[in-house]
């Protein structure tokens, strides 16, 4: 299982959020770059990106941030917010993201996820985020009458790399993640499930680990305050 750090951008810099509530972000530091460079160092092998005004704005807010990111970094990096036509995809993979996060699209939009995994295969990645199993669209602020698992079966044979599932309600809360939801989820289909929302301690980890079918965990707020050591449970998932 690959543990995905988290740098959520917002006006440049990096913040965690409450439940996806904007109004309730906390500034973790002003240089997103340093941040994902000392996540490379702590031997993390991935980064997990995401514009937050962008998935708001519907388009790339936090560019250049992003861009000061992958010169920064060697590792592999995959993004979400704010993408939603094939431009934006192209654009961003041929500065050198390894993988784009398709949300919003991928409800209103699904032919564009299909097209988009086709030219770009291994590179596009759909984000499902959901409150009490109904997906939410547009930065969280849509509900709409989605259920999760029948927006990820839809992309079964679309050659998508992965799905990134998120809790919305578990979310900056430090909970812990919804095993049970994403543990189903990654059963229901045959595309790599990566966890997200309240992963907030090694046993979080442990735990996610344990179902042997999700691929994936991100954290946030946990790495930030301290309460899960990046080298710690790097060593636990080798």
């Amino acid at each position: 299982m690959i543990l995905y750090p988290a740098i959520d951008l917002k006006d440049g810099n990096c913040v965690r959020l409450l439940r996806g509530e904007m109004e309730a972000a906390t500034v973790f530091g002003t240089a997103p770059a340093a941040q994902a460079r000392a996540f490379q160092d702590a031997g993390a092998e991935w980064l997990h990106l995401v514009d937050l005004n962008g998935a708001f704005a519907g388009r790339p807010v936090n560019a250049a941030a992003v861009e000061a990111i992958l010169a920064a970094t060697q590792i592999p990096a995959q993004l979400g917010g704010g993408i939603r036509d094939m431009a934006t995809i192209e654009n961003w993979l041929s500065k050198g993201l390894s993988r784009v996060i398709l949300g919003t699209v991928a409800v209103e939009d699904p032919d564009l996820v299909r097209q988009a995994a086709t030219a770009f295969p291994g590179q596009i990645a759909v984000g499902i985020d959901a409150r009490g199993g109904r997906v939410a669209t547009r930065g969280w602020a849509t509900e709409t009458n989605v259920m999760a698992t029948d927006l990820a079966r839809q992309f079964e044979d679309a050659g998508v790399a992965a799905i990134i599932y998120t809790d919305i309600d578990r979310d900056g809360a430090m909970g812990g993640p919804n095993i049970a939801a994403t543990e189903a989820l990654a059963r229901a289909v045959n595309i790599p499930v990566i966890a997200s929302g309240g992963v907030s301690s090694l046993d979080d980890l442990r735990a996610l680990a344990q179902t042997q079918v999700i691929a994936g965990a991100i954290s946030g707020r946990a790495l930030y305050d301290g309460a899960i050591d990046l080298g710690q449970a790097l060593a636990l998932l080798k």
